[in-house]
């Protein structure tokens, strides 16, 4: 049973509720309702030890395996299906995905320079569970591991090459480039400048603004007025208590699906670069089976994981992969071109908030197949990651101030972006410059970052820390993500039973191989895009829940 919602202003409280979530520390303004986190709740054995909240988790759970039945045994026939929903969403619903981000951006610096950012996330005397060094290197990880994996090397050289070819335009006047913006026809310099701004773009101030705004809303809700740590609680300042009914049943229900299918894309694009890896090594075949066998494989690694527990699992695959990650980064920085990455740091990040109000442009555009199939897709793909990574923050930034919190989540991961797309994608730029290296340019998507690697010294064992450092943030993901979702399908608690989880993580395996095998990559960005779309109004929504929710707070 969770515990009761404390008194206002109640410092005295039990610092812990029976539910796992810790109570108010100082003056905060807790909200009255009778609801007790858990109460709508199965529990009990049934083979298995369950405690779930019945009408999400089983309405998420056969909707999943459904989804899998159907897109398995109609292979053929939802392959063109899934293209042709990602075309139709990301043709038609581009200014939206953009302009939403646009408001998650001003939302989050408004509360940086107003007044409300001096309230304290746990109450007014709540003090940080973490420093600052331990913080920043957890806001970090938790939200790009797999895709600057697969990004860091294809998607500056990506840029920069369509903006070097220049704009070219059909017969029906509209243009058929990838470029971004007006392009750079024929000019190596503003092309790597416009390149990389095109990447820091998708990677910097616009989805930590995302991932900000559901953290600061579960954060707020959960620690300063004592409800549950799932998304419904964020829509109690507009619902009232009809938000434990019906509307809330639905809210974490979208939450749940843009969660397992956000994971899904980036299992899958993981499972893509492994493969393409392991080929290019060992000359392991590259087909479905390999993709199927390595999903399974570290699908299993996974469970292991979650069985070992938060602290013996995820922590210590994260702290490993960081070390690896910060290490490759650091050798490639090294062996590379050095200077011009020390440079390029400082003129990239100039590049990009030059370009970044025509970047963030949401109508009239001309450059359709950037904003849509680049631009609509990650702001999509963002909003789906949203519910699993604004949790894990919320979790580990109790005791900031607004400001603080803020601050620290839009500025610091988007410095080390910037950092790491100048390292792997300059780097790679410089070689084609430079050295009139065409591999990289030449190579497909998962293959680039092999192939720059294959132009520095110790190929073979950097490569091998790429796919390793694949496979671990493969496994950390699926992990976490499967914590993620049991506690929204637990009805917020947050220390389930362990088999629930185990479900999801097999769940989340099983939906990424039959994204694989029903369309590949363009099936992992439709159900990405799809799921996002329903959640992107749920956040836009959420951001008046915020105001509301931050204006009761005393400061």
């Amino acid at each position: 049973m969770a515990r009761e919602p404390l008194n206002e202003h109640d410092s005295n409280a039990d610092p812990v509720g029976n539910d796992g979530i810790p109570a108010p520390t100082g003056d905060a303004n807790l909200i009255d309702t009778d609801y007790v986190i858990g109460q709508d709740n199965i529990s009990g054995s049934f083979v298995l030890n369950l405690d779930i909240h019945g009408k999400v988790f089983i309405i998420s759970a056969l909707s999943v395996v459904l989804f899998v039945v159907l897109t398995l045994a109609l292979q053929t026939e939802v392959a063109p299906l899934f293209t042709a929903l990602r075309n139709w969403l990301t043709g038609n619903l581009a200014w939206f995905f953009i302009g939403a981000a646009n408001i998650f951006v001003v939302l989050c610096l408004g509360l940086i320079v107003s007044p409300l950012g001096k309230v304290r996330l746990g109450g007014m005397e709540a003090k940080p569970d973490y420093g600052y060094l331990g913080w920043f290197s957890m806001l970090f990880a938790a939200g790009m591991g797999i895709g600057l994996m697969f990004y860091g090397v294809s998607e500056p050289m990506s840029h920069f090459s369509s903006s070097l070819g220049g704009v070219s335009v059909g017969e029906d006047g509209l243009r058929t480039d990838w470029a971004p913006l007006g392009a750079a026809a024929g000019d190596t310099e503003a092309a790597a400048r416009l390149g990389m701004a095109a990447t820091i773009f998708h990677w910097g101030l616009h989805p930590w603004a995302i991932y900000a705004v559901v953290a600061l809303a579960l954060a707020l809700f959960s620690f300063n007025k004592g409800l549950p740590l799932t998304i419904r609680s964020i829509f109690y300042p507009i619902l009232g208590e009809r938000v434990w009914g019906w509307p809330g049943h639905v809210i974490d229900t979208l939450a749940v699906f843009a969660t397992l299918f956000g994971l899904a894309t980036s299992l899958g694009f993981g499972a893509e670069q492994a493969t393409a890896g392991l080929h290019y090594l060992f000359d392991v075949g590259s087909g479905n089976v390999t993709k199927v066998l390595l999903i399974t494989g570290i699908t299993g690694l996974a469970l292991l994981s979650v069985v070992a527990g938060l602290d013996k699992g995820v922590k210590r695959l994260s702290e490993i992969n960081m070390v690896l990650a910060i290490v490759l980064m650091g050798f490639v920085i090294i062996v590379g071109p050095t200077l011009a990455i020390a440079t390029g740091f400082f003129d990239n990040l100039l590049a990009y908030l030059a370009n970044l109000p025509a970047l963030s442009n949401p109508v009239g555009r001309e450059d359709a197949n950037f904003t849509q199939g680049w631009t609509a897709f990650y702001w999509a793909w963002w909003i789906s990651w949203s519910p699993f990574v604004g949790m894990f923050i919320a979790r580990v930034s109790r005791g900031r101030t607004v400001r603080e919190f803020l601050i620290a989540v839009l500025l610091v991961p988007s410095l080390v972006s910037v950092l790491w797309m100048t390292a792997f994608g300059g780097t790679a730029i410089g070689q084609f410059v430079a050295d009139g290296f065409t591999g990289v340019q030449d190579a497909a998507l998962e293959l680039k970052l092999f192939a720059m690697l294959g132009e520095l010294p110790l190929t073979a064992i950097t490569s091998f820390v790429g796919i390793v450092l694949v496979i671990v943030f493969f496994v950390t993901s699926s992990d976490s993500g499967s914590l993620v979702i049991d506690t929204i399908t637990a009805g917020g608690k947050v220390n389930a039973p362990v088999p629930q989880r185990v479900f999801w993580v097999i769940s989340e395996g099983v939906v990424a191989i039959a994204l694989l095998l029903g369309g590949g990559l363009a099936a992992l960005q439709a159900m990405s895009v799809s799921t996002g779309l329903p959640f992107t109004i749920v956040l836009l929504v959420g951001c008046i829940a915020i105001i509301k929710g931050l204006m009761s707070e005393p400061r």
